[in-house]
C-alpha cells in the first residue's frame, strides 16, 4: 500500500505533526513557481528559430542604414539621368525635354517655380511622386536639389553633321577632351546665351551631358544641342570642307582673339582640355591659333570662361 511504501521521500517522518502520508513534501510544486509562460521559439537559445532570429540581426547590422537611400520604387534606371534644382527641372519641362517621373519634396515649401513645375508635369503626363528628403538626398547623391528632381531619359547626342544644318551662319564649339562635366555645363550655358549652333565632344574620355552638366547649364542644356564624335581632328577636317573655319584657342596663339580675321564667317571655335590643352593632332587642324589677352600675373583661364569669350567676340564680329 501506498502508506507502507519503503520508497524514499513517499512518507512523511514519524515526528510529523501530521502523521505520515504519501507524497513530494510540495517540492515539485515549488520548482515550478515563478517560471510563468513557456518562452517563444525565437526566445528559446536552443532553439533553431533563435538562431535563424539572431542570423536575421546580425545581417542587418551588417547592412548601411536604409535612412537617405532610395528605395527599389524611386530607385532610377542606370541609364537614367537626373535634372535637379528647380531651375534646371523647370527649364527641362518648358522645353518639353520627356521626362518620366517628377520627384517632389513632400513638405516642399511651394514658390512660383513648383507651382509651375508640378503644373507642367501634370500637363505632361509625367508621373508626380511626393518623397522625403532623404529619398532625395539618395537620388541626387547629396547634391543640392532644392526639393525636386526630374528622371529624365539619357541624353540623346546629335550627330556632328546634324549642326551643319542650323540657319547661317554656323557657330560651333569642339570641346577637345574637357574633362570637368561642371565645364561643359558652363560652355553649353554660354553657347546657347551667345546663339551657337552647337557643341562637339569626344565619344570618349571627355565630359557629357550628365546631372552635373545639367545643373551648371541652368536649363541650357534643353536648348543647346551637343553632338558626339569618334575622332575631333576628323570632324573637323569634315567642318572646313563645309567651308566652316576652326579656330584653337590657346595661350601661345598666332594672334590675339580680337584681332582674327575668321571670326565673321562660319566658325569652330576649339577649345582644349583644362590641364592639356589642344592636343597636337587638332592644333595642326586648325586654321588659326588664337590668344586671349590676359594679364600677365594670371597663368590661363578657366575653359568655360575662354569659351565664353570667344562665344562674345565671335557674336560680336557679326552683330
Amino acid at each position: 500500500m501506498a502508506g507502507n511504501s519503503k520508497r524514499r521521500g513517499a512518507t512523511r517522518n514519524a515526528g510529523s505533526k501530521k502523521g505520515a502520508t504519501v507524497g513530494t513534501g510540495g517540492h515539485g510544486r515549488k520548482a515550478l513557481e515563478g517560471k510563468g509562460p513557456t518562452p517563444k521559439a525565437d526566445e528559446r537559445p536552443y532553439h533553431k528559430a533563435y538562431k535563424a532570429k539572431q542570423r536575421a540581426e546580425r545581417e542587418a547590422a551588417k547592412q548601411p542604414a536604409a535612412r537617405g537611400k532610395a528605395t527599389p520604387r524611386h530607385r532610377t534606371s542606370r541609364s537614367d539621368e537626373l535634372a535637379i534644382g528647380r531651375n534646371s527641372v523647370l527649364e527641362a519641362l518648358r522645353m518639353g525635354i520627356p521626362a518620366n517621373v517628377l520627384f517632389v519634396f513632400n513638405r516642399i515649401e511651394a514658390d512660383d517655380r513648383v507651382t509651375e513645375i508640378v503644373s507642367l508635369a501634370v500637363e505632361a503626363g509625367i508621373e508626380v511622386r511626393e518623397v522625403t528628403k532623404a529619398v532625395l538626398d539618395g537620388l541626387s547623391d547629396g547634391s543640392p536639389h532644392q526639393g525636386v528632381a526630374l528622371e529624365v531619359p539619357p541624353y540623346e547626342y546629335a550627330d556632328p553633321q546634324d549642326l551643319l544644318e542650323a540657319p547661317a551662319p554656323v557657330r560651333l564649339v569642339v570641346l577637345d577632351h574637357i574633362q570637368d562635366p561642371r565645364n561643359l555645363g558652363a560652355i553649353m550655358r554660354s553657347a546657347a546665351a551667345f546663339g551657337a549652333s552647337g557643341i562637339v565632344v569626344p565619344e570618349r574620355r571627355a565630359a557629357g551631358v550628365t546631372v552635373a552638366a545639367w545643373k551648371v547649364s541652368a536649363g541650357a542644356a534643353a536648348r543647346i544641342p551637343v553632338a558626339r564624335a569618334t575622332n575631333i581632328a576628323r570632324t573637323l577636317e569634315d567642318y572646313k570642307k563645309a567651308g566652316v573655319f576652326a579656330i584653337g584657342l590657346d595661350g601661345g596663339g598666332d594672334v590675339q582673339l580680337h584681332e582674327s580675321n575668321l571670326l565673321d564667317g562660319p566658325l569652330a571655335i576649339v577649345v582644349g582640355s583644362e590641364g592639356d590643352g589642344l592636343s597636337r593632332l587638332v592644333a595642326e587642324t586648325c586654321d588659326q591659333i588664337v590668344s586671349i589677352p590676359i594679364a600677365a600675373s594670371t597663368e590661363s583661364l578657366n575653359a568655360s570662361v575662354a569659351t565664353s569669350i570667344a562665344l562674345y567676340e565671335a557674336a560680336r564680329a557679326i552683330a
